[in-house]
């Protein structure tokens, strides 16, 4: 009993040698039996991107399309307001020029010096040999009528040499030009009567 008992489990161990046959399969012809081919996602893929790029020049194509009616409206409305800006503006260089003459004739009337200040300070700086026969303020400037003692040429060196004087007094700097208008000998006194002007300084106008 025990000996064949123990031949029955020798035979159970021995190893199972699986039965040998060549492989004649051809694996490049047989057929892919993948559930998901890699053809699809490939072709997902480009079909999303290719979508994508659609998407966006479209969205490119509208805000193009937006931007060109507001750049049509905006010149619509330059076109339209064009005549009322262009006289608004020889409007405004005519009131500038206006503006820079008022104020040139302003400046000018506040430059004048006061008249009776010019007579005083005259008559307290007038050289012993020459008199004031008479003055006269205009608008644009002072004429200064005199009689110089001496003969001729005496009598106008004085003269001339006064109208230095005018020239450097710093309270007379109201007139820019000093000049001797005429000179002629009085027959009846013998003195040279003399005449001078003096013209007031024109300020320049500050640009606006």
């Amino acid at each position: 009993m025990l000996p064949f008992l123990k031949k029955k489990s020798e035979a159970s161990v021995a190893p199972l040698v699986p039965a040998w046959h060549p492989n004649f399969r051809n694996f490049e012809k047989l057929p892919d039996i993948k559930v998901v081919r890699t053809a699809f996602f490939v072709n997902g893929a480009a079909v999303s991107i290719t979508l994508a790029l659609g998407i966006y020049c479209g969205m490119q194509e509208v805000q193009l399309s937006a931007l060109g009616t507001q750049i049509a409206d905006a010149q619509k409305q330059i076109s339209l307001t064009k005549a009322d800006s262009d006289k608004a503006v020889a409007l405004y260089k005519k009131f500038q020029a206006e503006e820079a003459r008022i104020a040139e004739v302003e400046a000018f009337m506040k430059s004048k010096p006061i008249v009776s200040d010019i007579i005083v300070h005259l008559g307290q700086t007038v050289p012993s040999n020459i008199a004031f026969d008479g003055l006269d303020f205009r608008d644009i400037g002072l004429v200064l009528r005199l009689t110089v003692r001496g003969n001729s040429a005496v009598a106008l060196g004085y003269a001339t040499n006064y109208v230095e004087q005018l020239r450097t007094d710093k309270k007379l700097a109201v007139f820019d030009e000093f000049s001797i208008t005429t000179s002629t000998r009085n027959p009846s006194t013998g003195r040279l009567a003399v005449e001078l002007f003096l013209r007031l300084r024109v300020p320049t106008p500050k640009k606006p």
